[in-house]
């Protein structure tokens, strides 16, 4: 098998295996990875040009993948003819809603603590004003490039940092649009891949041309766009077993002298530039020793869908929950609109995490696996230093929840129990099955999401 269709398929990468992570060892990223593991919750967004399409990102660019990607749409054209019009999606993108300083206010308000953005996906087109391609949301020929937010990387990152919102730079390493990647007239044709038009070690001059570039993009965006906490690769063919040898860490060791802190996410790659491994669409069936990220939808498109299923309230926290008790983070994302504006739904499903992290999130944010993770429907966490452990009941819809209750948790005697996020001591009383508890009703009310208790042991 090939090895883009052994890290992608439709689109959802697969993640490295635990025995093939390399902890780094350079002090203040593994200091880094310490503040990354404590923050649980990102927003992750994927826009561009594409997101005028409701299509899936910029996947309909290759033919290879146009079977599920292009799914629904009768083009009408040729594979040659709809790459030409998706390129010319630049001319039409024209997103004047967009107000950054909203997105982060809404993004601090939901609980999310780092921010992930498209720089760039496969397609090449950057949402920053980069010296390195015309292909650009500032570029002339997009009639964004005249509004007073037209940098779009650079006023989004800053919107967020004022929040206290961390910044990663997701950047796909494949670029379909530059000409030493996608070069055209070589061997390939027409008929388009993930991968480059021609053989890099048969074109080692053209091959060269197109890793000098990727170089000087990724320190053009750890020089002129402020702090970045972590640089997200997506693209795992791209990659020295595939012959696409891009030098990623000597890229990553240049930005490294200018922020010695960036963690490097080399996804499905494994080795000492995957510094956490990332998980798509789904959640590891255990805790993973190391540290990890889901990135899942919160409708069923990363990109803009103009007809999605969003999942509910209590799916997403229970989503959170899940992960965040095996040790990981969740990277939930939600596709801006091409106008600018984030969804209705996704904003009312925002704020609600919001509200319900506001009186939970002491025992999310800054916690670590704690045994028995997840046990008879309660996820656990804790924070050892403070001898505090975290239990939560993950509550079904429509359950009507007992004041008088079981929590399986038998590791550690426990000296106090408290209602999460309130001063209210509860009654109860540890036994061989667990911690036997009478909660007051108020806080076992039916159509609860999840009830948090703080255990001092």
């Amino acid at each position: 098998m090939a090895q883009d269709e052994q890290v992608v398929e439709q689109g959802v990468h697969t993640y490295s295996k635990v025995d093939h992570y390399v902890p780094p060892v350079e002090p203040k990223v593994v200091q880094h990875l310490e503040w990354f593991q404590d923050q649980k919750l990102a927003l992750m967004m994927h826009w561009g040009p594409y997101s005028q399409l409701g299509l899936v990102e910029s996947w309909a660019l290759s033919d290879q993948d146009a079977e599920w990607s292009r799914h629904g749409v009768d083009w009408g054209v040729t594979n040659k003819e709809f790459k030409e019009q998706y390129k010319n999606l630049n001319k039409t993108f024209n997103p004047i809603r967009f107000q950054p300083d909203e997105w982060a206010k809404l993004a601090k308000e939901g609980g999310f603590k780092y921010l992930i953005f498209t720089t760039k996906h496969h397609d090449g087109f950057c949402m920053w004003d980069t010296q390195y391609s015309d292909y650009k949301i500032t570029g002339e020929d997009c009639p964004f490039h005249t509004h007073h937010y037209a940098d779009i990387c650079g006023h989004l990152f800053e919107a967020f940092r004022r929040q206290g919102i961390g910044i990663v730079a997701y950047f796909s390493k494949a670029d379909w649009h530059v000409p030493s990647y996608w070069a055209p007239h070589m061997e390939r044709g027409d008929f388009t891949w993930r991968g480059p038009s021609y053989k890099p070690e048969e074109n080692p001059g053209l091959w060269e041309e197109f890793v000098q570039f990727t170089h000087n993009q990724l320190l053009e965006l750890c020089t002129r766009y402020g702090k970045i906490d972590v640089l997200w690769f997506d693209a795992g063919w791209v990659c020295e077993q595939s012959g696409q040898d891009i030098r990623l860490g000597e890229a990553v060791d240049k930005v490294r002298k200018i922020q010695p802190w960036i963690i490097s996410a080399d996804r499905t790659i494994g080795g000492p530039y995957e510094n956490y491994i990332t998980p798509e669409q789904c959640i590891p069936s255990k805790p993973i020793p190391v540290p990890w990220e889901s990135c899942i939808t919160m409708g069923t498109s990363f990109s803009f869908a103009y007809e999605d299923d969003y999942k509910s309230t209590r799916e997403l926290i229970h989503m959170l929950l899940n992960i965040v008790a095996k040790g990981g983070n969740l990277a939930l994302n939600v596709g801006p609109q091409p106008d600018g504006r984030l969804p209705r739904t996704a904003i009312k499903r925002i704020k609600e995490m919001g509200k319900w992290l506001d009186k939970n999130g002491e025992g999310i944010y800054g916690t670590r696996v704690c045994s028995p993770y997840l046990k008879g429907g309660f996820a656990f966490t804790q924070k050892a230093k403070e001898h505090t452990v975290y239990a939560f009941k993950l509550c079904e819809e429509g359950e009507k929840v007992e004041e008088v209750f079981n929590i399986p948790y038998t590791e550690q005697a426990v000296k106090e129990v408290t209602v999460l996020g309130t001063a209210t001591s509860v009654v109860f009383r540890q036994t061989e099955e667990g911690i036997q508890v009478r909660v007051p009703s108020e806080f076992v009310k039916e159509g609860a999401i999840a009830v948090g208790f703080k255990l001092e042991v």
